[in-house]
């Protein structure tokens, strides 16, 4: 009974899409988040009468034929990267960006991470880093005497000292663009990794062609949809449902089958 397997393959795949939608809900309020979707194929098909065959020592051919599907398969699970809406935090090392472009993050083995998350802070040190210490690239330091610290639209990082009455420059903020961002790997910790899928990172100050700019004392905020994640959820749901409903009745069809006597 081919129908018990291609039920089954519909059950996983729809047990895939409700795990995608749930990290989707889970991610709600995490800072840069950018919202999953995942991408189905139907499976090989056996081809009981192939179309086009010939039908007779005439020349007719088959119309349509007779193909069956073996069920359906995980294609891919992408990421959309559409603008969030930004968040005011009133944080001064808070920094949103608008439009493309990824902060560069050192990580402790020295390779380098790319995130929107612009949750920042500064450690003992004054130097500028995520949540989880890592640094940010290039390197920002803030004196230890910085009365205010001042980020420009274009990624310019100026701090303002005792006795001084113009502002200080310390640092210069940059962007990385990838040509296919859907191709980074997410590693967690809001932090994607450049694979050969993305293509290799092109950093440019903010505002510059093809970058975005800053917003100081603002977060982006995830851009997922809670009424379109729900809706999802329960096309899902159905679609789980009615494939296990082919499982009871494909065993349904076999029992009575079984019970057949000669």
């Amino acid at each position: 009974m081919r129908a018990l397997r291609t039920a089954a393959t519909g059950m996983a795949a729809q047990q895939l899409n409700v795990e995608v939608i749930s990290n989707n809900i889970a991610n709600m309020n995490t800072v840069g988040y950018k919202r999953q979707r995942a991408e189905f194929q139907d499976l090989l098909y056996q081809n009981v009468e192939r179309m086009g065959a010939q039908s007779s020592s005439q020349g007719t051919v088959v119309p349509t034929g007779i193909q069956i599907g073996s069920g359906v398969k995980a294609g891919s699970v992408y990421r959309i990267t559409e603008q969030g809406s930004p968040n005011r935090t009133g944080n001064t090392y808070d920094i949103a960006i608008q439009g493309k472009g990824y902060f560069q993050i050192t990580m402790p083995s020295g390779e380098l991470a790319y995130t929107r998350a612009g949750n920042f802070t500064v450690n003992g040190e004054g130097q500028l880093v995520t949540d989880d210490g890592y640094a940010v690239e290039p390197a920002i330091a803030i004196p230890q005497d910085a009365l205010d610290v001042s980020i420009s639209k274009s990624g310019q990082v100026q701090v303002t000292t005792a006795g001084q009455t113009e502002p200080q420059v310390v640092g210069q903020l940059e962007l990385a663009t990838f040509f296919n961002e859907a191709g980074l790997e997410a590693i967690g910790d809001n932090l994607l990794l450049e694979t050969a899928a993305s293509g290799p990172a092109t950093v440019g100050a903010p505002g510059e062609v093809g970058y975005g700019t800053l917003l100081q004392h603002y977060t982006e905020a995830s851009n997922v949809d809670a009424v379109s994640e729900i809706s999802a959820l329960i096309v899902a749901q159905r679609a789980y449902e009615m494939n296990s409903k082919v499982i009871t009745t494909a065993d349904e069809m076999l029992s009575v089958s079984a019970q057949v006597k000669s």
